[in-house]
Formats: structure tokens, sequence, C-alpha cells
């Protein structure tokens, strides 16, 4: 059977255990794995024991591995093929909350309309199995699983993952692998397939600056005293100048151009700002001045206030000079971006500001730095022209706005790139009630893998 039948008859194999795959996806939404819950600790772990006797069952060699939190599942196939995988993914779930406004019971899965609803649908339960579903059919038709393959599933995802960098380097040699697969991304926007190839990191702060020992009458000591929310206000609005340019000393150390491959990409994809804000009630880009709106939300950093608070916020008013104010700051990095230097160049902005009789104290929430994929890999184009065949549309290489801690652990611990290739939809209401996953994203999702397992050529 040539290479190009296999496939074929790997399609066709899911084609026709459709129904089935949906069953087993079903059973695996009805476990509450959520991992915030403390109430939910032996659910998570029954979501793990699920996975490794799915797993097992297929033919891997797969456990549960105990962390301080949750556990990990690993699953391997036999060594060998052109090369080694890793497959990653995360069985937890966000909690349901609020639930009275869900239209159903959330970890009772419901189809309809060509959509399968229920807690974890899409993030990440029934992404995780579209790539199960896929090694699956490789088995039917081959007779063995793909050679070279690791499965690592997560159960602390949706809880910040407090085990996953310790457990990484406790099992590096085992899970190093020439390329990363994550599958906890989406379709773009207008429902084109895409490979995350860059995402944005993250620091945050909170700063806290503090001065009278009480909070003052305004009357008696205001234009006097010093106002801590004036300060920081002053001091925040001073993080941007008038072209919406961040100000911070060196902050653009490390930002990189687009390559003209990358912007003529970008460009093929008509992003529409306004319209994009018109989703959320807005209508007006606001960043730096020249730049297109996917520049802004992929490619550039960004200073962010998320919180503010000080003095009186009740009913009614009360003329106040408050003893503290508070914010709560947050940057996206790219390119080469240190968080720890732009942590500190923050810091040094806010001094500045602060008076001699007042204080100034700050407090960290993490640092990460961006992830750029090497898309010189060939594995890049093979699963760009892998998708671009299943789903009848061009593949997009894209930006991402956020941050995916795992792809920069990935690069960091185990040297390894990834590819981030995921089919949810912006709809899919993840995080929310009555969260859901499209019929067709895991039914092509699973055709897509396939595609992309033949595509690399590993060997049956």
């Amino acid at each position: 059977m040539t290479d190009q039948a296999k496939l074929d008859a790997m399609l066709d194999a899911l084609d026709q255990g459709r129904d089935a795959a949906l069953n087993r996806l079903c059973d695996l939404l009805r476990i509450p794995s959520i991992s915030t819950d403390p109430a939910h600790k032996a659910d998570v772990r029954r979501a793990a024991e699920w996975l490794r006797d799915e797993l097992a069952g297929l033919g891997f060699q797969a456990s549960i591995r105990d962390t301080p939190g949750h556990p990990m599942v690993v699953a391997t196939s036999q060594p060998g093929g052109a090369r080694s995988i890793l497959f990653y993914g995360h069985y937890d779930v966000q909690p349901v909350d609020p639930l009275h406004l869900w239209d159903h019971p959330p970890f009772d899965p419901q189809i309809a309309d060509g959509q399968i609803r229920a807690r974890g649908a899409s993030d990440d339960k029934g992404q995780l199995m579209t790539f199960i579903e896929a090694a699956r059919a490789w088995k039917q038709v081959h007779g063995a699983l793909p050679p070279g393959l690791t499965l690592l599933f997560e159960g602390e995802e949706e809880s910040g993952s407090p085990s996953l960098v310790p457990f990484l380097r406790d099992n590096a040699d085992e899970l190093r692998a020439s390329i990363a697969l994550i599958c906890d991304t989406g379709l773009y926007a207008d429902g084109r397939p895409a490979i995350a190839t860059q995402l944005r990191g993250l620091v945050g702060q909170e700063v806290v600056i503090r001065a009278a020992d009480r909070d003052l009458h305004s009357g008696s000591f205001g234009g006097l005293a010093a106002n801590p929310l004036m300060i920081l206000c002053r001091a925040l609005a001073a993080l941007k100048d008038d072209s919406g340019r961040i100000t911070l000393p060196g902050f653009y150390d490390g930002v990189r151009d687009l390559t003209d491959q990358q912007r003529a990409d970008w460009d093929s994809l008509n992003f529409d700002a306004p319209e994009f804000l018109s989703r959320v009630g807005l209508s007006q880009p606001i960043g730096e001045q020249g730049r297109t709106g996917l520049e802004m939300i992929w490619s550039q950093p960004t200073a962010e206030i998320n919180g503010l608070s000080g003095g009186y916020t009740g009913e009614g008013f009360k003329t106040v000079l408050p003893a503290e104010a508070r914010a709560k700051v947050s940057f996206r990095l790219v390119g080469d971006q240190n968080p720890q230097t732009i942590r500190q160049a923050f810091q040094d902005h806010i001094r500045r500001f602060v008076p001699a009789d007042c204080t100034v104290e700050f407090h960290d929430h993490g640092a990460s730095p961006a992830s750029h994929m090497d898309t010189s890999d060939p594995a890049f184009d093979t699963a760009r022209a892998a998708l671009t065949q299943e789903w009848g549309r061009d593949t997009a290489f894209i930006g991402m706005g956020g941050s995916i801690p795992i792809a920069g652990d990935f690069k960091t611990i185990l040297d390894m790139d990834s590819m981030l290739i995921g089919f949810a939809r912006d709809d899919d209401r993840i995080h929310s009630p009555n969260e859901k996953y499209d019929l067709d994203s895991f039914h092509k999702g699973a055709r897509s893998w396939a595609r992309i397992l033949a595509g690399l050529t590993l060997p049956g």
C-alpha cells in the first residue's frame, strides 16, 4: 500500500468511526476535572486515569505521574521514526460558575446544531482527543502506533501549572523531542486553519504607594499633603507618550521588525481593526501610531493598567486624601525583550515620581519571555500543506497576543520549538457558560492530525 493509500485509509477510518469518537469524547467530558477546586481533586485524577487507560488500550506505554498537585499523564509509542514528537494537551477544566447561566448541566454533554456543548469541550478535552483519534486511525491502518511519539497531558493548566516546570526539568531526557505539537489554540477568526508561530510574553506587577499614616480630610490637607492616587496616576500616565509609544528606557530593546514574508502573510488576512473592536462595543484602535491592527495585538509590546484602587469608592462621596494607592500593571512582551529588565525599568520609573516622605513597594506577579518559532523547520511547511489540504483554505502563520507559557517552557527547558495548531473557534465560549466545540472542528481536527503525521513521514 502506498503512503497516499495509507493516508486515505486513515481518513476513511476517521470518517467511519466518527460516532464512536464522539462517544469517547463525551465520556471524558462527563468527568468534572476542575483543577482549581479542591473538592474535585478525585475527579481530576479520575480524568487522568481515564486517559491513561484509553492510551494503554491503544498500545501506548501509558502511566500517571504524580506531582505535588494534580497528576501528569505520559504515554509513549515504540522508539524510532523519522523524528521524535511530543504532543501536549491538558485535561483539567475551568470552574462552571455562574451555573444558572448554563442551558444544561455543564458535565452532561449535549449534541445539537453541529456542536458538542459541555465544560472542556473546546478547552481542551475536545482538542487533545483529536490527536488521540488520529493515533487510533494510524494504528488501525498501519498495525502499530506512530513511532517516536510521546504524549504529555497536564492536569493543572487552568490553575497556573505550578507543577509543570519542575516536572519538565526532572523528566527532560524522557520528554525532549525534535518538535512539540500543542493543541490549545484555534482557527483564525474567519475559520481558516492557522499555525501560531509567535506568542507574546508577560510581566505582571503590582505597585503600592503610601503617604500619610491615615486618610486625610481634603479640606484640611488638600494642596499641601501628598496624595498617593495623584502620584500613582501621574506615574502611570507617563508610561506612554502622545503617539502611544511606551517611554520606559530600553523598553524596545529586543523588539523585532516583521519580516517581509510575515507582513505579506498578515496583510493577506484582511484584518479589520474597527470591525474587531465593534464586537465589544468599540470602534477606534488605540495604540502606537503607524502600526497595523495585527501588529498592535501580535508583534508589538504593550503596557496596560489592569486595576487601580485607593481612597473611598463606596456610595455617595467622601472627601479624603487616601493613605495609600494601588495599581496592577501588565506588560505583554515580544521578540527578545527581557522580562526582568522590563520589571526593573518599570520600578525605576515609578520611584522617580514618589516624594521622599512617601514609600513604594512592589509585588511581582509572574514573568515570561515571548516565544517565536523557527519556521525554517520543514515540519512547519509540512503542517501548513496538510492543514490547507484538509480545510480547503490557505493556512495562515499567525501571531498570538496572549501567552501560552508551555511553549516557552519547551524552548527554555527542553530546547525545542513548538507548532501550535488548534481547531477552536472564537465563539466557543471557553471559560464561560455554555462552552461548545464544533463537530467539524473535532472531526476535521482529527483528520488534520492524521495528515500532519503522514506528512512528517513517520514510518508505519
